[in-house]
Order: C-alpha cells, then sequence, then structure tokens
C-alpha cells in the first residue's frame, strides 16, 4: 500500500499482514510456527542469504516493539538479509500467535516474553553467545530484563528505544484497567490512532502505528497492556554482561529520550546511539551505525 500523507487510520487495515514467509532478494525465507508452552506458539521467521557475507558467523536475531508489524521493519530487513542469516520473533501479543487456551494478563508479562524467545532458539538450536541482537520498544525491554537476570546471552545487542516502565496516563489507565465489554475496546481503536497521532512527529512513525493498531487482536493487547502498566525495568542493571548499544532519537515524541538515557547510564560499557528519527531506524541506511557498532566490538 502507497503511504501518504493523506492516509487516515481506518485506510490501513491490511490482510495477510500476520502470515507467510515474506520473499526478499538474496535470501531464503522461512516461517516456522514453534510452541513456547502448552497452548501457545508464536510466528518466526527465518531468512538464510544466498551470498554470506562471512562464513561460521552467527545469526542476527530479531525482536520487535509491541505489537510491531514485519512491514514497517521490511526496508532495513530487506538489506540485512542479502548478508546474514536473520532470525525475527514474533511476540505472543501479536495476532501472529496461535493460543489455543483462554489468556490472562500474567500470559503476556515481560518474563513470559523473555521465556519464549529463549524457547524460540532452543527449538532452533542457536547458541546464544554467538547471537547479534537486534531489537525495538517492548523487545529491547525484555531482552535487557533478560540479560540482568542471565536468562539469555548474545555476542552483542542494539537496542532500540527500550522501555524503562510503560507510563499511560491517567485517563487511559481508567479505560484500560475498567471492565468493559470487548466491542467497546475494539470501538475505541480508532480514537487511539488518534492520540497516537497527536503524540507522534514524524510522518512514518504514524503511519506505522495506526497499521499496527489496527491489524492486532485486541483481547491479547488488551490484556498485555495491562500487563505491561506493572513493569519497570531494574534500577541496577549492572549484571547486564552482554555488550549493548541503545539507539534513540530526540524526535521521538513516544520513548522519553530522557528515560532511554537513564538505561543507557545503567548499563555498564553501554554506547549511546543518537539517529536522526525513529523512521531512520526501520530503514537500511541504519546498518552503518549497527555495522559501526559490531566492529569495535572485534
Amino acid at each position: 500500500m502507497e503511504n501518504t500523507d493523506t492516509e487516515t487510520p481506518f485506510q490501513l487495515a491490511v490482510e495477510g499482514l500476520w502470515e507467510g514467509a515474506p520473499k526478499l532478494e538474496g535470501a531464503n525465507a522461512e516461517e516456522i510456527i514453534i510452541q513456547v508452552e502448552n497452548g501457545v506458539s508464536v510466528r518466526v521467521i527465518v531468512w538464510e542469504p544466498e551470498n554470506p557475507k562471512e562464513r561460521g558467523i552467527g545469526p542476527v536475531v530479531m525482536v520487535p516493539g509491541w505489537a510491531s508489524l514485519f512491514e514497517g521493519w521490511k526496508p532495513l530487513v530487506s538489506e540485512w538479509v542479502k548478508t546474514r542469516k536473520l532470525i525475527y520473533i514474533e511476540t505472543r501479543e501479536k495476532a501472529s500467535a496461535v493460543i489455543t487456551r483462554r489468556v490472562s494478563k500474567s500470559d503476556f508479562s515481560i518474563e513470559r516474553h523473555c521465556d519464549d524467545v529463549s524457547n524460540v532458539l532452543e527449538a532452533l538450536g542457536v547458541d546464544q553467545s554467538e547471537v547479534d541482537w537486534f531489537a525495538s520498544s517492548l523487545g529491547s525491554t525484555l531482552l535487557i530484563d533478560a540479560y540482568q537476570r542471565g536468562a539469555l546471552d548474545g555476542r552483542s545487542s542494539v537496542l532500540l528505544a527500550p522501555n524503562p516502565d510503560f507510563e499511560f496516563p491517567l485517563w487511559a489507565k481508567m479505560i484500560i484497567l475498567t471492565p468493559m465489554p470487548m466491542f467497546v475496546y475494539r470501538a475505541m481503536i480508532g480514537f487511539v490512532a488518534w492520540v497516537v497521532d497527536r503524540r507522534t512527529k514524524e510522518e512514518g512513525q504514524k503511519i506505522r502505528y495506526r497499521r499496527t493498531l489496527l491489524n492486532q487482536d485486541v483481547r491479547r493487547m488488551l490484556l498485555s497492556t495491562r500487563s505491561n502498566i506493572g513493569y519497570s525495568l531494574p534500577a541496577d542493571l549492572s549484571s547486564v554482561n552482554v555488550p549493548c548499544a541503545v539507539m534513540t532519537a530526540h524526535s521521538d515524541t513516544i520513548h522519553d529520550f530522557g528515560k532511554v538515557k537513564g538505561i543507557v547510564d545503567a548499563i555498564p560499557g553501554c554506547r549511546l546511539i543518537e539517529v536522526p528519527s525513529n523512521q531512520y531506524a526501520h530503514e537500511a541506511d541504519v546498518l552503518e551505525e549497527i555495522d559501526e557498532f559490531h566492529s569495535s566490538l572485534s
């Protein structure tokens, strides 16, 4: 779909965004549904480059943000998979997850997401110590949490806009936490999209968030939001042993720059990478900053 400034939130709902292995030039793709616990399976996409940049190097493992759609990451991933094996893991709050049992908000805790990622890598036979991680927003937060607890390991980690907590205005909390029929929450999606439009300066970011909001399983998103409201990263992140770089932009009004900078300061040896915009971090050009960080670890 062509992205234009005249699109409204209701023009961005698209069929088929949660299934299939996207075919990208220069790589072979496979979609795998992996059971991470009884009654819960998550969607994983694996791309193998036809001409890998380096033989014997470990994979890039990508954990996108809360409710994030692959379409928003396609420009970056399309270039990356030409030279690196890339494993893209969609967390369980997304509409792509296969859930065959009744769920509650505890099923969408940060700890459960961490366990899911670990179980996916175990199922794929991936050695965590060889992984170059790339994550965004919720994905970044869950990785930091897991590193601090020693639940995940890696060769390096680039973390876009991690959330130290998930703050909502009082009016939003009241709506999220008040029991209402599900059709009421579904009807409110347009209003939420309007609020996000008002808070977001970057046009590309606005369009991604609109599309994301309109293509979700609303019940899962509600339970996930209720779970996230009560979460915050530990203040002490001194046990993080994975070499980390945190990426952020001053223009990103959704992820507070000051809070992100606080995470950088709390992680030993963490590097701050400032980018022009959140949208830039979804484009192929950001590979220059990522490659520079990887080279600095050699």
